[in-house]
């Protein structure tokens, strides 16, 4: 037979456990509600609302609270943090949010959720940090991205405008996931798989060439055994120029050679400010506004 006063004790302990958990869901709500800066911060640094018992860990840590901000896309919220705690923010969460040491969970998280103007935000922060020199090629987390980078990621899920600032940005279109894949063969796959959306991959594919000056990429072999249905999907030019048997377009050269002189930390302001048509850039120019004013 338990004790009464043991009961009690652990009937207490569950209350404050879940009175622990509810005050932490209302700081994850008032972000989803696009609640102020100041009420969020004031929350986010508030023991309470944290349930962990080490004491050193009862705040929502600025990493974290970008978390949140990124899914429910507080754009003023993730400026805040990103300017003010910009080490800290882009560090990796706790261990409850499931992400391995050595990946770039914001970014990817950017991508997942399509929150362009926050992406743009995190791109240009991490050009300032030292320590991040190799942010934008992390691979994701292996629970949630299977170790693909945020690069890989925005070819899956056809974010043409997220390749482009991701490639703009500095991030390698060779980088290779742990199978040896790149986003060309990423998007090569998704060509391959589906006839919907092919509009979106043609242009995640062309997005992608622009800034691949060396193609390099797993399934060149694949295209060469089949080469006659490959026809079918990419158009035999372009899959002779994948093969290397033709030369690049001198379109395509022309906007290798443009892109390739302007500086990863100040895109996509650049691109903008290009004194080429409006068509030819390949980011939209009311995004790059947008960008450049947030």
């Amino acid at each position: 037979m338990s004790c009464p006063a043991t009961n009690s004790g652990r009937l207490h302990s569950d209350e404050k456990c879940k009175q622990r958990k509810f005050l932490s869901f209302l700081f994850y709500q008032a972000v989803r509600d696009l609640k102020p800066v100041w009420m969020l911060e004031d929350m986010r640094t508030m023991e309470t609302f944290y349930w962990e018992e080490d004491a050193s860990q009862r705040t929502y840590t600025p990493s974290e609270a970008l978390l949140y901000a990124i899914v429910h896309d507080h754009q003023a919220y993730a400026q805040y943090l990103l300017s003010h705690y910009t080490d800290e923010a882009l560090a990796m969460p706790g261990e409850r949010f499931c992400c391995c040491p050595s990946s770039a969970p914001h970014l990817a998280m950017a991508v997942r959720y399509d929150r362009r103007d926050i992406l743009g935000l995190i791109l240009q922060e991490a050009h300032r940090l030292p320590s991040l020199h190799s942010y934008m090629n992390r691979g994701g987390c292996f629970h949630m991205e299977d170790g693909k980078t945020p690069l890989h990621l925005a070819c899956e899920l056809l974010r043409s405008e997220a390749v482009i600032l991701l490639l703009g940005n500095g991030a390698s279109p060779q980088a290779q996931d742990h199978t040896g894949m790149t986003p060309l063969d990423v998007i090569l796959e998704q060509l391959w798989d589906s006839k919907v959306n092919i509009g979106a991959k043609k242009l995640c594919l062309d997005n992608m060439l622009m800034f691949m000056p060396e193609i390099r990429f797993k399934m060149k072999g694949a295209l060469e055994r089949d080469a006659v249905c490959w026809s079918r999907v990419l158009g035999e030019d372009k899959l002779k120029f994948l093969l290397g048997k033709n030369p690049a377009p001198l379109s395509l050269i022309a906007m290798q050679t443009v892109l390739k002189q302007l500086r990863p930390e100040q895109f996509p302001e650049s691109l903008h400010e290009l004194p080429i048509p409006s068509s030819l850039k390949p980011l939209p120019c009311k995004m790059s506004g947008q960008l450049k004013g947030v």
